[in-house]
């Protein structure tokens, strides 16, 4: 059965009937962020036992909206603090091997935090691991010269004399169902007693992926807010078109910096910076930071910033997941925790194939 094309309600049906009560998945989600990826993998039929973050804002919204969140840094975790689980997910930091960042990679502490995964793997041996980062991860170096991603698979290859059968993908989320353009890399990794190598889904279709769908917002919907732009920004964005961007506002026009960079377009590899994209195109990624310089953030046809509800439905958050908590919460943080997510659609997507191809009844599950 084509599972992507079932509503959350029947989905839940079709597993029903092809696993056994008992053995309903046990997740365990490190980096948890606000969500995305538990959500995406609970409307899958997986029963998410044990969760963990660090930063505040994206715990107050996983609380808000899935449930109770470990709020410790992973570092102060012991292992046998952690239940037993038949699959552990984690979106470890992508910051460390970011285009956008500084690309410090492993050099950076925060890119060594696979590592506490890795303990918590050793110790727990889950069935599946699933694990989650930017493209700039596969172009990144160990501090002893291989390739991380080849690190990693060798790590979690050879472990506790099982290890697993890795295999990544480089994936575009707009292949599974996401109305944007925003390229991760998937790790799955099934223990090799299972006797199972983990496929990718097949990609689907794009139809109804452009903004024109994503942007046709319910009456009172919640956290339909914006951030404003700053005066300097809506300078320039009245003179940019639907898909056009920074390139189209007359130089006079331009903020110091801009010009400076205009005057000199090689140097700066040619920036594609404050880009509008037209109602008829999928959106490029959603960055943390929501700032025009760094993604497609501003509206097709109106000069603001997409709302927060706007920026949640190119992540494929429903419209109920909620983004205001009792505690206030900066708007800026909002657009952060949004932005850090992996999008809702692509999680339920690699979740619903990991449900078929190791935990549907008929499979060996040791």
């Amino acid at each position: 059965m084509d599972t992507k094309l079932l509503t959350v309600s029947q989905t839940k049906e079709y597993w029903e009937d092809n696993i056994s009560v008992s053995d309903t998945p046990q997740l365990i989600s490190l980096f948890s962020g606000c969500g995305g990826m538990d959500l995406g993998f609970k409307k899958a039929g997986f029963d998410i036992i044990y969760a963990n973050d660090f930063d505040s804002d994206a715990q107050a919204v996983y609380s808000l909206n899935i449930g109770e969140i470990d709020k410790r840094d992973i570092l102060s975790v012991g292992e046998d603090e952690i239940p037993d689980g038949d699959i552990l997910t984690a979106g470890f930091p992508c910051q460390p091997f970011s285009n956008a960042g500084n690309r410090k990679g492993v050099y950076d502490s925060r890119g060594m935090l696979y590592k506490e995964c890795l303990r918590i793997i050793k110790k727990k041996m889950p069935k599946v691991i699933v694990f989650e980062n930017v493209k700039g991860l596969l172009s990144t170096k160990y501090i002893d010269g291989r390739n991380l991603a080849e690190v990693i698979i060798e790590d979690l290859s050879d472990m506790n004399n099982i290890g697993y059968n890795v295999v990544y993908q480089l994936v575009n989320a707009s292949d599974y169902g996401v109305p944007q353009n925003r390229q991760r890399v998937v790790f799955v990794g099934v223990r090799k007693d299972m006797g199972i190598t983990f496929q990718f889904p097949k990609k689907q279709d794009k139809k109804k992926l452009t903004l024109n769908y994503v942007l046709d917002l319910p009456d009172n919907v919640a956290n339909n807010i914006d951030w404003p732009l700053s005066p300097q920004a809506l300078e320039m964005v009245q003179y940019i078109p639907e898909g056009g961007s920074w390139k189209n506002v007359p130089y006079e026009h331009l903020a110091p910096r801009f010009q400076r960079i205009r005057n000199n377009m090689k140097k700066y590899h040619s920036p594609n910076f404050y880009r509008r994209f037209s109602r008829d195109e999928i959106c490029g990624t959603m960055t943390a930071s929501a700032q025009p310089e760094n993604c497609g953030i501003i509206h097709p046809t109106e000069n603001r910033r997409y709302t927060v509800r706007e920026v949640a439905r190119i992540q494929t958050f429903p419209d109920d997941f909620n983004f205001l908590t009792d505690t206030p919460r900066n708007i800026t943080a909002m657009y952060k925790v949004i932005g850090n997510a992996v999008p809702v659609t692509l999680a339920y997507n690699i979740a619903s194939a990991i449900m078929e191809q190791v935990f549907a009844k008929g499979k060996q599950n040791k």
